[in-house]
C-alpha cells in the first residue's frame, strides 16, 4: 500500500561544480524499516542522505516523505517540516557543549515551541529508555562516547519524529560502544515502530539491516 512507503526519492541529482555525484537516484522506504546505506568514499552516502533530511537540495528530482513533497515548501514550511518529522544522529554527536544532556535533548522541542514542564517530563522519559537518565544533568564533555551519542539519540526522537536519518553514528565509538548502538536502533524500530536510514562504513551493522543498498558510481547499485 501507498501509505506503508514513509519515504520515496525519485530521479535526484547533485553535481557540485563540475563533478556528477549523485546521477538520479530512486529509492523507497517502509514505515518501520531499517535501511542501510553503504558505498566507498565518496561515493555520495551523505549527500544522499542530507538531501533526504532537507539540510541540502537536488538538482533535480523530488522527495516525499509522509506523503508530502518536502521541496514545494516554503523554507519557513521545510523548517519546521524538518523539526518535527525528521530525527538526526550524526558521527559526532554535535551536542551543546554549555548545556546539560538534559537540555541538549530538549532543544529540538524547544524549536518547535513544546511546553517547556512537558518537554522536561518527556526528555527525562526518553533518557530513561536510553538508559542514561542518570547522566541527564551532566555536560557533554563528562559523558562518555556512548552516553554522547545516546544523548544524541535522545534528541533525536524528542519530537516523535516519522523518520531518523543517522550520518556514520557508531564511526567515533569503540567496537563494543558500537555494538550497543546499533543493537539499540534495532530495540528502537520494535518498540515505538522508528524507521531508520543509516549511512554506515560498518558492514557488521549494515547487514544487520533489513536492506542495505549500495551507491556506487552515483547509481543505487542493483
Amino acid at each position: 500500500m501507498a501509505n506503508d512507503i514513509l519515504v520515496k526519492a525519485s530521479d535526484i541529482h547533485k553535481s557540485y561544480g563540475a563533478l556528477p555525484v549523485l546521477k538520479g537516484i530512486d529509492m523507497e522506504v517502509k514505515r518501520g524499516e531499517v535501511v542501510s546505506i553503504v558505498g566507498a568514499s565518496g561515493a555520495g552516502k551523505s549527500t544522499l542522505l542530507h538531501i533526504i533530511g532537507t539540510l541540502d537540495t537536488a538538482d533535480k528530482g523530488s522527495v516525499v516523505i509522509n506523503q508530502k513533497e518536502v521541496f514545494s515548501q516554503s523554507s519557513m514550511s521545510l523548517a519546521s517540516f524538518r523539526n518535527q518529522s525528521i530525527g538526526f544522529v550524526f558521527q559526532f554527536h554535535n551536542l551543546l557543549p554549555e548545556f546539560s544532556a538534559l537540555e541538549n535533548v530538549m532543544i529540538p522541542g524547544l524549536i518547535g515551541k513544546k511546553n517547556p514542564e512537558a518537554l522536561k517530563k518527556k526528555a527525562k522519559d526518553v533518557m530513561t529508555m536510553l538508559g542514561i537518565d542518570h547522566r541527564a544533568e551532566h555536560k557533554p564533555s563528562e559523558l562518555s562516547g556512548g552516553e554522547q551519542q545516546r544523548t544524541a539519540v535522545a534528541r533525536a526522537l524528542i519530537n516523535d519524529p516519522a523518520l531518523i536519518l543517522a550520518d556514520e553514528p557508531s564511526g567515533n565509538l569503540d567496537s563494543k560502544n558500537a555494538r550497543d548502538l546499533h543493537q539499540l536502533f534495532f530495540d528502537l524500530r520494535k518498540e515505538l515502530n522508528q524507521t531508520f536510514i543509516i549511512v554506515t562504513h560498518n558492514q557488521e551493522f549494515a547487514t544487520m539491516a533489513d536492506r542495505v543498498l549500495e551507491i556506487k558510481d552515483g547509481l543505487i547499485k542493483i
